[in-house]
């Protein structure tokens, strides 16, 4: 287990996008950790969301940090104009990646761009020794729990596992969950080895955003070892 505290990171794309600078600022009111902003290319994924304009435009109206999660099929050739848009945590999946000297690669990069904090992602198909030979290289392991590109999908609890690898190999950093978290299932990620718990529609869609994460973030405390 880790010392982390837990963070509540509420996903960016359940939103309202016609109100996005009110709606993180209230966010931030509410007692949020990070704002978890979702990258997609239509490649990797099958959908587009926002590009390093859009978030340099979010890094201008908040105060937490920015989360970005690179859904993209070239996370080293976007490093800078993320590193420049003010991602204070830049991850990218490692299924883009041959084997583990490329994904150093562009760990490498992310590092030399001024990136805070670097992170490495796997699809819930993916096995978790996919990046175990990683884990000195990074500030952060996000294990999907869904398949990534659409929102409001359901939680894929034979994921879990997953996280509890990454804590038994002695993995010390972050590790998220994202996808599918709601009152029922957060819990159960933060039992596991979680710290960061992204959550979009189970938080923005809820009618008292405060309450909803001091609730998340006390049973998620709760629980953990």
């Amino acid at each position: 287990m880790t010392d982390l505290p837990i963070r509540i990171a509420p996903s960016l794309l359940s939103c309202d996008f016609a109100r996005i600078a009110d709606q993180l600022q209230a966010m931030e009111r509410a007692g949020a950790d990070w704002h978890h902003v979702d990258v997609m290319d239509g490649h990797f994924v099958p959908n587009i969301s926002i590009g390093p304009p859009v978030v340099a435009c979010i890094d201008g109206v908040t105060e937490i940090p920015l989360d970005v999660h690179l859904m993209i099929s070239d996370p080293a050739q976007y490093a800078r104009p993320f590193a420049k848009a003010g991602a204070d945590v830049l991850t990218f999946h490692v299924e883009v990646c041959e084997d583990d000297a490329a994904a150093r690669r562009v760990i490498g990069t992310f590092r030399d761009e001024g990136v805070p904090k670097v992170g490495v992602a796997l699809n819930p198909a993916t096995p978790v020794e996919r990046v175990g030979g990683l884990l000195d290289a990074v500030d952060l392991v996000l294990v999907m729990s869904v398949v990534p590109g659409f929102g409001g999908q359901s939680f894929m609890p034979e994921v879990l596992p997953k996280v509890e690898w990454l804590r038994a190999q002695g993995y010390m950093g972050h590790v998220e969950m994202d996808g599918g978290l709601n009152a029922e299932t957060l819990p159960r990620c933060a039992a596991a080895g979680a710290d960061v718990l992204v959550a979009g529609s189970a938080i923005y869609g809820s009618d008292d955003w405060r309450r909803c994460i001091e609730s998340f973030r006390a049973s998620a405390e709760g629980v953990r070892i």
